[in-house]
């Protein structure tokens, strides 16, 4: 016997989209990753106080992201349930939905910094200002406390070696480091943010690196960043 099921019904579609976006989720890093961006931006444009078509902005960017990325797992599992072996054309269909994460992920960061970047310049500079005076000289004297506090927990938890491996990462630590300092040391506030924001994207570069290469996990690295920024800003702090 032959039982007919009738059209799904309005609750059924919507629990089909939910059971999507769930599998997404468990199955997909960079679709947790955008999650937690989320919610981080939305956390900042809540507390800055940002305008409403700043937050229409926002939100728009983050659903292109989160669409994108939803497009492109699908593409990946139609592609690999069609195809049991290598196809040229598969894999141009699978990178030209991952270049489609891609533009999406760099228009969101962009608008992102449009929206944040005079918010947190206005907040910070008084901070800063107050920071920024110090020689240079404390650079160097906070990169040799980060080096040594480095070495002294890597020689306490008797994990990796001084350049290689343990915790916490040396080279997050550094990198973040002169993050830190590059952004104390900035006197040009019409410029500050920019270059801080260069200088931090460049550490999470390094650090990226070193969870990539398998030399550490996330937690070393970020144990790292958070040990070569604190140490810093606490030398500034206290000898500036």
């Amino acid at each position: 016997m032959i039982v007919r099921r009738g059209a799904p019904t309005l609750l059924d579609s919507f629990n089909y989209a939910f059971e999507g976006i769930i599998h997404v989720l468990r199955t997909q890093r960079n679709m947790r990753i955008h999650f937690v961006v989320a919610v981080l931006v939305l956390g900042a444009a809540v507390a800055t106080g940002v305008s409403k078509l700043e937050l229409i902005a926002l939100l728009l960017s983050i659903a292109f992201v989160l669409i994108a990325e939803m497009m492109n797992t699908a593409i990946e599992g139609a592609v690999d349930v069609s195809t049991t072996s290598f196809d040229p054309n598969a894999k141009l269909a699978k990178d030209i939905a991952a270049g489609s994460v891609l533009i999406a992920s760099v228009n969101a960061v962009a608008v992102g910094y449009l929206v944040f970047s005079g918010q947190v310049s206005d907040r910070s500079t008084r901070l800063l200002d107050r920071l920024s005076n110090a020689p240079a000289t404390l650079t160097l004297i906070a990169l040799v406390l980060t080096t040594i506090v480095v070495i002294a927990t890597k020689a306490y938890t008797h994990r990796g070696t001084p350049l290689r491996g343990g915790l916490p990462s040396g080279h997050s630590a550094i990198a973040f480091a002169g993050w830190m300092a590059v952004t104390l040391l900035l006197e040009d506030s019409s410029q500050r943010f920019l270059i801080s924001s260069v200088s931090l994207i460049l550490a999470l570069l390094v650090a990226q690196t070193r969870v990539e290469s398998g030399i550490h996990s996330a937690f070393e690295v970020l144990t790292g960043g958070l040990v070569g920024a604190l140490v810093t800003l606490v030398v500034f702090q206290v000898l500036a």
